[in-house]
């Protein structure tokens, strides 16, 4: 009853003669803001800008952490003077705009009944990481990691999973997501690296625009805003740790770490953006003018605002030495281009005192809080603060969710290696083995244990998929920072009985089993092997049985030549999410063609990082004297279950600045069944007055050919997209000559090349 009498208070109050226009809804938004702008006071303006974690969240780690100091604690993040019943005041008195972490729709109508009670009741902005699917709600739907569907090169496929994201968040009291994540992972010792959609600044810049349109749409009721994070550089920490710093160039910024924001800003709308932890030359991104206003607002157009990371804008001052106290740490950041701070009581109090001795122009201050208001206006908020709690928990999990999680888990599997083995035919007895076997790390990073019968493990999807066979599950031991070779033993003294192995090796990126975590978020690495005993596991199953299917299960690369070299069979999965496991036994059966490619080029070992397909020219002059110059898998890369042929590549021999290049290429299906493959297209600017990388990718075409079907795949690629910052950072396509490249994958055997010339 709370719940409809908080709404109908608002309701009745909005058709009373005294009732505040901005409470109207038959009244444009713009002018809604700007009469609740002139009745709020300095503190509730600020207040707009004040982020918390949600009071289930302070409960949880209260209970968790045991009264131990929890003041520097990254993942939990407490408030040490500060009670449930104060963030709760603080919420009545309008000093809190938004809260994160919030658990479920019950704790979301909570806090929105508290915020009904304050002065102006504005309603509360509810923010949480739905990276991958609402998958921090338990029994929502969990799809593959960003990593595992970039494979797909699925645009379409990665839309409907945001809209399909969006509806579950929404359903459950919660309006923003803090995705997607656009950075461009370049050092796969970043454990974050499983958050993003590969190396490749093109393709992460077409992928992360079809998440934010289908995250925001038309800012419907069953639309959430997005957050395009975190600008920039993260990706590639010189010593691969997260917020390690990174030197670049302005001319380096434009053209690797920044086109993916251009493209949310100006392309997708994204109406928020989230700094990054790191500094770039000096300057902490949390203050950095010429990103966050310069670049993004002034150049760009962004109308949105900027949200903080997690103790960031206190770490100018604590980590960064850039500010001489707090104090200075807030100001200097709100005057770069901050508008909200996550997380923690000092900064409400910090800002309200900076702008009443005139350190701080209260401009500021206006300009963050009708941005956040604008956007709660236009999510309906104030209209409709609350949800249905009994319609939340169906609105998870649907029938239409779970098949769209089980294709892109289809879609996303890459084949690295295949001998003959697969697909299985004939198996009467089969093995699953191995640390990731039969547990949820199949769904990755930024992901909360989900009921068993919502996820499907690898070994319940062979049980599953190859029902007519006898499947067995030998524990091999899933501790991989801690491993018991007492227990390899019984896998390997059993596996020679057995017509095929599935061994399932890889990482562990599960937040909340944080004693083994060995990936993701702030669990970064200084080897890319895998840890633990997993290697001696499958040497030991392989020298007993030679019909050895090694499976990764993982949130970054791992670099592993000696599998490459010795098992017959290798399948890269990623993350790939609640459906996982049927996916990879659909695969190794044959009942699904694996269609799936590589989106960041695999290392032969850490010596070789940065490893990435579109280096610059000069980068292999000299080579290793202990391992290979080449990568241990090439970005693009992956095969299939039949072949594919490329031949007689068209293109124009001459083209104007202002032309489209038309390419086209014959594909044939020269296998016996049908399959998907990836067609891409690469350019390489002959010369250039400055350095340009060896290939940039820059199409790409999914493209269903039947068993010995032709079809003529045609590019059309605009002459502007052979542009880049030249040294003056000045973006142009220089005229001259180009070469274009299209196949299969970026390894040079495996793409056909031409040249066109482009003038003036």
């Amino acid at each position: 009853m709370a719940v409809v009498f908080s709404f109908l208070s608002v309701s009745v109050w909005a058709q009373t003669e005294k009732a505040p226009a901005y409470l109207n809804p038959n009244l444009p938004v713009n002018q809604r803001v700007d009469d609740l702008m002139k009745r709020m006071t300095l503190q509730e303006k600020i207040g707009q800008m004040c982020q918390y974690v949600g009071l289930e969240h302070v409960r949880e780690s209260i209970k968790k952490l045991k009264g131990k100091n929890l003041k520097g604690d990254d993942q939990y993040g407490m408030y040490p003077h500060l009670s449930i019943n104060d963030l709760k005041q603080l919420t009545r008195e309008g000093k809190i705009g938004s809260f994160l972490h919030v658990k479920d729709a019950r704790e979301a109508n909570e806090l929105q009944r508290l915020a009904m009670q304050s002065r102006l009741k504005i309603p509360l902005l509810l923010g949480i990481d739905a990276i991958h699917g609402h998958a921090l709600i338990y029994g929502a739907t969990v799809y593959p990691t960003q990593l595992s569907l970039s494979s797909s090169w699925d645009d379409s496929l990665l839309y409907q999973i945001a809209k399909a994201t969006a509806a579950e968040v929404r359903a459950t009291g919660m309006h923003w997501t803090f995705s997607p994540n656009v950075e461009i992972a370049r050092d796969p010792r970043w454990g974050r690296t499983g958050e993003t959609f590969g190396e490749d600044p093109f393709l992460v810049t077409r992928l992360g625009v079809d998440f934010t349109e289908g995250y925001q749409g038309n800012w419907g009721k069953n639309n959430i805003l997005a957050c395009a994070k975190h600008m920039t550089g993260g990706g590639e920490p010189f010593n691969g740790l997260n917020a390690a710093p990174l030197d670049a160039s302005e001319r380096r910024l434009r053209n690797v770490w920044l086109p993916p924001y251009k493209a949310q800003v100006e392309e997708a709308h994204v109406y928020t953006i989230m700094a990054a932890h790191n500094e770039i030359s000096g300057t902490p991104c949390h203050e950095n003018k010429f990103l966050l206003t310069d670049v993004l607002r002034n150049e760009w157009g962004f109308q949105g605002f900027v949200v903080s990371d997690w103790m960031d804008m206190e770490r100018i001052y604590t980590l960064h030495h850039a500010a001489p106290s707090y104090d200075a740490a807030y100001r200097q950041s709100i005057e770069a281009g901050m508008d909200m701070h996550m997380h923690g009581p000092r900064f409400l109090k910090s800002v309200e005192k900076s702008v009443e001795t005139g350190k701080l122009d209260e401009k500021y201050i206006d300009n963050a809080a009708r941005k956040i208001l604008y956007a709660k206006f236009k999510l309906g908020l104030f209209d409709s603060p609350f949800v249905n709690e009994k319609k939340a928990e169906k609105a998870l999990f649907t029938p239409a969710h779970q098949k769209l999680a089980l294709r892109a888990a289809r879609e996303d599997i890459i084949l690295l290696k295949n001998n003959g083995l697969l697909p299985l035919k004939g198996a009467k007895k089969i093995l699953v083995t191995g640390p990731n076997a039969n547990n949820q790390r199949i769904l990755g990073d930024w992901a909360y244990r989900q009921p068993d019968d919502h996820v499907t493990t690898v070994y319940e999807g062979f049980k599953e998929i190859f029902s007519g066979a006898q499947v067995d599950f030998i524990n091999s031991g899933e501790s991989l920072l801690h491993p018991n070779d007492e227990l390899l033993k019984k896998p390997v003294s059993k596996a020679a009985g057995y017509d095929a192995v599935i061994v399932v090796v890889g990482s562990n990126s599960l937040r909340y089993d944080d004693k083994e975590k060995n990936c993701g978020e702030n669990v970064d690495r200084g080897t890319l092997n895998l840890m633990g005993n997993q290697l001696k596991l499958i040497k030991e199953i392989y020298a007993k049985n030679k019909n050895v299917v090694v499976v990764f299960v993982n949130g970054r690369p791992l670099a592993e030549p000696w599998i490459k070299k010795n098992i017959p069979a290798i399948i890269e999965a990623w993350e790939p999410g609640a459906f996982g496991g049927q996916a990879i036994a659909e695969v190794v059966k044959g009942t699904v063609n694996p269609s799936g490619k590589l989106t960041i080029t695999i290392p032969y070992s850490v010596g070789q990082v940065h490893m990435i397909y579109n280096h610059l020219p000069s980068a292999y002059l000299h080579k290793y004297v202990d391992i290979p110059s080449s990568p241990l898998w090439h970005f693009g890369y992956g095969i299939s279950y039949t072949t594919y042929k490329y031949a007689g590549l068209q293109l124009p021999k001459q083209v104007h600045l202002n032309d489209t290049i038309t390419a086209s290429v014959k594909v044939t299906n020269t296998g016996n069944r049908d399959g998907v493959e990836i067609v891409q297209l690469y350019i390489r600017d002959d010369y250039s007055t400055a350095t340009r990388p060896v290939k940039e990718l820059k199409a790409y075409q999914r493209v269903l050919l039947k068993k010995g079907e032709t079809r003529t795949v045609t590019f059309h690629l605009p002459v502007a997209a052979l542009a880049y910052y030249n040294a003056q950072s000045k973006y142009v396509v220089e005229p001259g000559t180009f070469t274009i490249m299209v196949g299969s994958s970026s390894r040079n055997k495996d793409l056909l090349k031409g040249k066109v010339l482009v003038i003036k």
